[in-house]
């Protein structure tokens, strides 16, 4: 059983990537765990960089056939914001790439299937259930694993790593993951029934111990996102827990938020704590790893997707333009990647710092944020690096001297 490239992992960034080499007339061999796709409360929301690399794949029809919904303005709530200011400073999404409206929501476990579905439909042999039990490299890369009841192994010159933060390709290819320390838990929810929203319109804000995320995503639902301190772990534990959270996000500076309060649960609370990681390296002989099998941005700035197509965008460019038989170079995937987390990575301390923590200091530091960003909007460019991609702004960005002028250390 010989491919070209074996993937494992058949969520959104191996079905995606099976599905562009499939096109492109490559033999690719798809391993996905699960039967079923589960709702995992991320990866739902494509910034607008991240929606031009799905149309540079080829995949944006896809997911809006899938039913892929573009939002087109965002508000930014906080309790040292009258609401109504707030909502009259409205950020159009549609100036961030060009002739893309805004960032595109699709629930998780559909955006898997589809591209799944997808991956099949263009050749690749694509499996579900299937129980990988060990990875080798060397001289002859080589993947054994168990398909209904029975033990296969599998060869190609190339293994990819597309099965997310505890990939079995990355240990096996030796690759070295670090991870930085978490700043806050958070937690998402598929609210059903939300009314009275404008389902165009995403939203932030922060009151008091809570800090909230909002994006619709068509036809009254919504993914709801809620960031609270470390301490307070159990803080919606217990079967009440995704009603307590809802009622978190009546919030004074956002009484818009009462249709989201009012909403039906509609999918598992689950809790997580935020962080960024990155590989050492995406890439050794014989391998190569994409979305967070090569580290992850935290999920405050929601570009786990757009990292992902990116990562599958570039390596695909590679394979396509090496010659058979000789192995690809991802060197330039490598250096991008890298300078494009170590950016994303500052910009998300930097949100996280404005909007995840709490108290008098916290209160104070978004209120001189406001109002300074107001007057300079070079303070607020790490959140245009967020929609337009880390790129698209000026390097000293990034700098500690321009950070500690946002965050007013």
């Amino acid at each position: 059983m010989a491919y070209d490239i074996i993937i494992v992992g058949g969520g959104i960034g191996g079905s995606a990537l099976a599905t562009v080499m499939a096109r492109a007339g490559r033999s690719v061999l798809l391993l996905e765990k699960s039967q079923v796709y589960e709702d995992k409360v991320r990866g739902e929301w494509i910034a607008p960089w991240g929606v031009t690399e799905t149309r540079r794949l080829g995949l944006y029809d896809t997911l809006v056939s899938a039913g892929g919904h573009h939002l087109t303005s965002h508000v930014t709530y906080d309790e040292t914001r009258d609401p109504a200011e707030a909502e009259a400073r409205a950020l159009p999404l549609g100036m961030f790439a060009p002739d893309v409206p805004g960032p595109l929501c699709i629930r998780h476990p559909v955006h898997c299937q589809a591209l799944f579905d997808a991956a099949t439909a263009a050749g690749a042999f694509a499996l579900r259930g299937v129980d990988v039990k060990q990875v080798e490299m060397g001289d002859a890369p080589r993947v054994t694993y168990i398909h209904d009841g029975e033990q296969f192994t599998a060869h190609a010159p190339l293994i990819v790593g597309a099965e997310g933060r505890q990939s079995v390709v990355r240990r096996a290819a030796g690759l070295t993951l670090h991870q930085d320390k978490p700043h806050h838990w958070f937690a998402g929810l598929l609210v059903d029934g939300v009314e009275a929203w404008d389902e165009t319109r995403q939203a932030i804000g922060t009151e008091d111990d809570f800090a909230f995320l909002a994006f619709p995503q068509g036809n009254g639902r919504m993914r709801v996102y809620g960031g609270w301190d470390l301490a307070a772990k159990t803080r919606f534990v217990g079967k009440e827990g995704p009603q307590r959270f809802l009622e978190a996000f009546r919030m004074k500076s956002a009484p818009q938020n009462a249709a989201i309060a009012e909403g039906t649960p509609a999918s598992p609370l689950l809790a997580y704590y935020n962080n960024c990681s990155a590989a050492d390296q995406p890439y050794a002989t014989g391998a190569v790893l994409v979305g967070d099998a090569a580290g992850w941005n935290d999920p405050i700035l929601g570009l786990g997707l757009s990292i992902t197509y990116r990562d599958v965008r570039l390596v695909s460019d590679i394979l396509k333009e090496t010659p058979v038989g000789r192995s690809p170079d991802f060197r330039p995937y490598a250096e991008e990647r890298q300078e494009r987390m170590r950016r994303l990575r500052i910009a998300s301390e930097v949100q996280a710092k404005l909007d995840m923590e709490f108290g008098e200091e916290a209160r104070a530091r978004r209120r001189r944020y406001h109002e300074a960003s107001a007057a300079d909007p070079m303070l607020g460019l790490h959140g245009v690096a967020t929609l337009a991609g880390p790129e698209a702004v000026p390097p000293e960005i990034f700098e500690p001297a321009h950070v500690a002028r946002v965050v007013g250390a």
